[in-house]
This record gives structure tokens, C-alpha cells and sequence, in this order.
């Protein structure tokens, strides 16, 4: 199985391009909704709960482990690596990569957690790619509660993506790293306030192409894995509306089972 896990069920934005990229491929999925967000969490609070989730995932049959969450993946997935005897992606290089890829010159914008961008591995990562690019990081902490509490089409909503956004806006980036992966289900409010100029960088979706390319390169893996259409979803706690903001981001139904770690 695919294993994936994020602090929330924001992480299901990345099932959902596995699922597009790899169909067919079983998934193992673990939201720690109980314990959300990871955000405002210590670097060992974080690092403590990815190893946790990441333990589970290989106990219940994943071959790979995929660290969905951009706080997790910014503080733990050295740990994880060193850790865990199998393939271990997450969500930061890709986005990075993908951004490096636009057109010059690279003016580029990252919002996430706070976690995430204080770590500033964003900016560390693209400047030991391309010293000459030029790196904004906000942190953007309301949009994550946003999601979850399912205010996806609020003027409230609206209000808080264009303050935060503002910042970026007049510094004219060129690209946006969605750097959470709660914000691909407010892409087209965000995309919008941000302009048309500017090319969104979804790191759920990045990632999946990295995974898909490495099973392709690596079929002693890919052969590991199994493609029964067989996807299990676990969270820590759950509520009617994290089922139906789950319902929103895979765009179909989905039976979530609760698990403590």
C-alpha cells in the first residue's frame, strides 16, 4: 500500500492526485485530526507525532510512506528516513522543484503554516538550487481551521486569503507554492486574489508526479505494492464536517475510521 499522512485530513488533497496518477494503486491513508494543526506545534512535538504516524502506516502494510503534511515534512522526514527501512517522500521538493521550473525570473511566493515557514526550508531549498531567486514567505495559520471547518466559499473567507495574499501580490511573484496541503481546496479563491499572472504550485499534486516517476524507475518497489482499488482512511477524531469537507476533497465519499495512536 501507499501510505500517506498528514495532521489533518487536508492530506486527502494529496490521495486525491494519487489517485489520479496512480489508479488503481491500494492507499493507506492517517489524518491526525485530533492533534491538528501541526502548525503551531514545537519541532519535537512534530517530530514525535510523524515518526507515530509514520509507524503506523508500516504496521498496517504500507511500502512507501508519503508525509503529506508541509510542517511534518519540513521538521521530521530526516527522521522518518533514518528511521524506517522504505521509500519516504513528502511534499516540499517536489513544490520546489516544479517552482524552479517556471519561467525567469523566479519571483516566488510560499504560503504555509507557521511551522512550515519559520523552518524556512522553502527558502533554503531553492536557494541552494538557484542562489539568484528571489523567495516571500508568509505564514497564512487561519486557512488550515478554515478548511477543516468546511469555510471554503465564505466572504469571510475571501477577506482573510486576500489580506494575507496582499503582501505577495505587490512584490509581483511569478509563482505561489501552496506550501499546506489544505490550501489546494481554496486554489481558485487564492488563485484569484492573487492574479492571473501568477502560476500555482500545488504541492499534493507535485508529489504524486515524483512518486509516479519513482515507480516507474523502480519496479522492485512498484512490485511491492498493491492494486486492489483498495483505500483505507483513518483519522484521530472525527466529526461530521471533517467526513464532509473529506467528501469535498475527494470528490466522492469516503468512510473514515477513528484510530488513537
Amino acid at each position: 500500500m501507499i501510505g500517506i499522512f498528514d495532521s489533518g485530513i487536508g492530506g486527502l488533497t494529496t490521495v486525491r492526485a494519487i489517485m489520479q496518477k496512480l489508479p488503481g494503486y491500494d492507499i493507506l491513508y492517517y489524518g491526525d485530526t485530533a492533534r491538528m494543526p501541526y502548525g503551531s506545534k514545537s519541532p519535537a512535538t512534530v517530530q514525535q507525532y510523524a515518526m507515530e504516524n509514520s509507524r503506523f502506516l508500516l504496521e498496517n502494510g504500507a511500502k512507501i510512506i508519503i508525509i503529506a503534511c508541509n510542517s511534518a515534512a519540513s521538521i521530521a522526514v530526516d527522521a522518518v528516513k533514518a528511521s524506517f527501512d522504505l521509500p519516504v517522500f513528502e511534499v516540499v521538493d517536489p513544490a520546489v522543484e516544479a517552482a524552479l521550473a517556471t519561467p525567469l525570473p523566479h519571483r516566488i511566493g510560499v504560503i504555509g503554516t507557521r511551522a512550515t515557514i519559520t523552518s524556512g526550508i522553502y527558502e533554503k531549498k531553492i536557494k541552494a538550487l538557484n542562489p539568484d531567486a528571489t523567495v516571500h514567505s508568509l505564514p497564512c495559520p487561519l486557512l488550515v481551521p478554515l478548511v477543516e471547518e468546511g469555510w471554503l466559499d465564505t466572504p469571510e473567507t475571501t477577506r482573510i486569503i486576500k489580506k494575507y495574499l496582499h503582501p505577495l501580490k505587490t512584490r509581483q511573484i511569478r509563482s505561489l507554492i501552496l506550501g499546506c496541503t489544505h490550501y489546494p481546496i481554496l486554489e481558485k479563491p487564492i488563485a484569484k486574489k492573487i492574479g492571473k499572472g501568477v502560476r500555482i504550485i500545488n504541492s499534493g499534486s507535485c508529489v504524486a508526479d515524483t512518486v509516479a516517476r519513482y515507480l516507474k524507475e523502480h519496479p522492485e518497489t512498484d512490485t511491492l505494492l498493491t492494486k486492489n482499488h483498495n483505500h483505507r482512511f483513518y483519522v484521530s477524531d472525527i466529526t461530521e464536517q471533517f467526513e464532509k469537507s473529506a467528501k469535498t476533497m475527494l470528490q466522492e465519499s469516503v468512510s473514515l475510521s477513528q484510530i488513537r495512536m
